[in-house]
């Protein structure tokens, strides 16, 4: 059962961005950005499914949108964006039409995805060092001659015993955790969203399509559509994908067309792009 909690987001027009910046004695800003950016694309308002989904190259406007996004519902954020001096009154000129926001809801964005994939190696880099050290504690006490004289002496001469007794590796295992994972960045990518999407909340995703590949995108694809159709999530998504596009019941902003138009994925030139470079290989496929 398919829910939403945000519905309705309408952007200021031409006239009163025009209002806003002739109001302004802030001369010495060069850069009215985000402002100007989708009057011109002919962009006032965008209505969202359980599934939405900003298409567009670089500079069309989708993480704007899903900052502006972030900024009107307060969801959860990690990693910090670049904003702009005007970037909190555009905010505000913005209308949200919302039921409510669950307190769990969050925006993802490729930053976060490389800091957890960076966390994991930094743990498993401790855990590695530690694992020499113990190696070299073990082989140190193994071959030392220590005496129980007094109970002072007694936790440094039971170690000793205890590597005395047992094989390298079990004296090494059982003093270390063993690695976070010993996954990929791409399986790391995966797990991150896993862990992080729960139920019944809205979700902001900035290109998560990044590093994961052909086939843990599918998976993605899958897991974040069974997630909205099943567990009560709604999706906001800022994707070149191909893969991602193709989400059922995806409603799709085009936001390089002008006007801005929803569109279906197989429309949309990235795709055609693709489609054209491998029906010119056909034939390579066919044995």
């Amino acid at each position: 059962m398919y829910k939403q909690y945000i519905e309705t987001l309408k952007l200021p027009t031409d006239e009163q961005e025009f209002a806003f910046i002739l109001g302004q004695k802030r001369t010495c800003y060069n850069n009215i950005y985000p402002y100007k950016l989708f009057p011109e694309k002919g962009l006032q308002r965008i209505d969202f499914a359980p599934v939405t989904v900003f298409y567009g190259g670089n500079g069309s406007g989708k993480t704007t949108l899903l900052n502006v996004l972030a900024e009107k519902t307060g969801v959860q954020r990690n990693a910090p964006f670049n904003g702009s001096a005007f970037f909190a009154d555009f905010v505000e000129s913005c209308r949200l039409q919302a039921k409510f926001i669950p307190r769990n809801s969050r925006i993802m964005t490729s930053d976060d995805v490389f800091d957890y994939v960076l966390h994991i190696r930094y743990l498993n880099d401790g855990i590695d060092d530690r694992r020499d050290a113990l190696l070299e504690e073990f082989v140190e006490r193994k071959y030392s001659d220590r005496r129980l004289q007094s109970m002072a002496d007694y936790e440094d001469w039971k170690e000793s015993f205890d590597a005395k007794t047992k094989t390298q590796s079990r004296f090494v295992n059982e003093r270390l955790r063993r690695n976070v994972n010993m996954f990929s960045n791409g399986e790391n990518a995966m797990k991150y969203f896993v862990d992080n999407i729960t139920e019944n909340a809205l979700y902001l995703l900035d290109e998560p399509e990044n590093s994961l590949s052909i086939a843990f995108q599918m998976d993605l694809c899958t897991f974040l559509s069974d997630s909205a159709r099943h567990f009560g999530c709604q999706f906001v998504i800022a994707t070149h994908s191909p893969v991602l596009l193709s989400m059922k019941d995806a409603r799709i902003y085009d936001l390089d067309s002008n006007p801005v138009q929803t569109k279906k994925w197989t429309e949309l030139e990235n795709v055609r792009r693709y489609f054209e470079f491998f029906e010119s290989h056909r034939d390579e496929f066919i044995e």
